[in-house]
């Protein structure tokens, strides 16, 4: 439910003005210590690009279609997604000559000048699951709840663009949603809001970081879920604290060995979930949807789209990745589209890979931690500010 009464926007963003007012003058904030956050771009050329010269663009051709149907009538894309129509999926020389006509790469640097990030994995997993509770499915994934606020604070306030609050109200204000742990103690309010069962809790929790998924029902029959919402609260990695701990070495703080984890402290479980307060919310997607819908409101393409953090890349983008396979290590150098973004997925070089569905991309996704390098292919006449 949106919050959209202005009085309601003042008085929210009445608050944080006041909070910062508070904090200004009393002890330096974090923020205010802290050095440059601004990420750095660097005008690059084509040949700075590890295998540009030998990439198979046509293998992401299929994602900037899909990118330029969200973008096509923006005014510095026209031009773009007109000329990609009149080229051939599959002529590869057409299409590099395409993105060297149309575009140009800017490395982009963290706040400190250093080059690398970290680059991850994440996939569309497959739950069993019922829509009924039973004794064998008794973890619920729930719609959002009609209680949610979101407040958009740009509404009202220009200098707050971007800027949303998510809660809920309790008499007069507007408080933090519930957290994961309170949630799911149970929530009255939340009783009839189930979209379905699934049998694992563990499952369940790595669904809600993925972000969409399948789940085959006890007839055999799949559905598809995708994001809806979430209660605001910031993402925390359980792997990180499982490591603080002590309970694993940080080599083993894969997704797998968190399942593992699991497995052999079932009833240390739910304290470590409750650690992460941030909660996802689902809606069922159509059965005739190709892949999981990212931010940007398209499909997405298996290994050729990655989730970025949007106030570095601009959503739809694309983006040359420098990094290595999760696998063996061996050099990934591809063209992939910004198309996705995710709660831990924060900072300037940072780019959360999309493997796509079955095990073979659970097994990529959840071992993937790389360090990897990124170029932005900004359209001609729509450079980044540089810093």
């Amino acid at each position: 439910m949106k919050l959209n009464k202005n009085h309601c926007l003042l008085f929210v963003a009445t608050l944080l003005l006041a909070a910062c007012q508070a904090t200004q003058r009393g002890t330096p904030s974090a923020a205010e210590k802290a050095p440059r956050t601004t990420p750095i771009f660097i005008p690059g050329q084509w040949a700075m690009l590890p295998d540009w010269e030998t990439q198979d663009l046509s293998l992401s051709w299929p994602a900037l279609q899909q990118s330029c149907r969200a973008l096509k009538a923006r005014v510095q894309w026209q031009p773009v997604c007109v000329a990609a129509e009149q080229i051939a999926p599959g002529d590869i020389d057409a299409q590099r000559a395409f993105y060297e006509r149309w575009f140009t790469p800017y490395q982009v640097l963290n706040p400190d000048g250093s080059e690398q990030g970290l680059i991850t994995g994440y996939y569309e997993p497959l739950l069993l699951g019922s829509r009924r509770m039973s004794e064998r499915f008794r973890y619920p994934v729930y719609a959002a709840p009609d209680d949610l606020l979101e407040i958009d604070l740009g509404d009202v306030y220009p200098q707050f663009k971007g800027m949303r609050l998510r809660g809920r109200l309790q008499g007069k204000k507007v408080v933090a949603y519930h957290n994961r742990a309170e949630i799911d103690a149970g929530l009255p309010k939340l009783k009839g809001r189930e979209l379905f069962w699934v049998e694992n809790a563990v499952e369940l929790f790595f669904l809600q970081i993925q972000g969409s998924g399948r789940i085959e029902l006890e007839d055999g029959r799949r559905v598809k879920i995708g994001y809806a919402e979430q209660n605001g609260h910031p993402y925390i990695s359980i792997g990180k604290k499982l490591i603080e701990m002590g309970e694993l070495k940080p080599e083993e703080a894969s997704m797998q060995g968190i399942k593992r984890w699991a497995e052999q402290n079932p009833e240390r479980l739910p304290m470590l979930l409750g650690q992460n307060p941030s909660y996802v919310f689902f809606r069922e997607l159509p059965e005739t949807l190709s892949a999981p819908l990212g931010a940007l409101g398209v499909p997405l393409t298996n290994e050729y789209s990655i989730a970025v953090d949007p106030r570095t890349v601009p959503l739809g983008s694309p983006v040359f990745l420098s990094t290595t396979r999760p696998d063996n290590g061996a050099p990934l150098n591809r063209l992939m589209y910004a198309q996705d973004t995710g709660g831990a997925i924060k900072g300037a070089v940072r780019a959360d890979f999309f493997w796509g569905f079955g095990e073979y991309a659970a097994q990529q996704a959840g071992r993937m931690k790389q360090a990897g390098r990124m170029w932005v292919l900004f359209p001609s006449g729509s450079a980044p500010a540089l810093n």
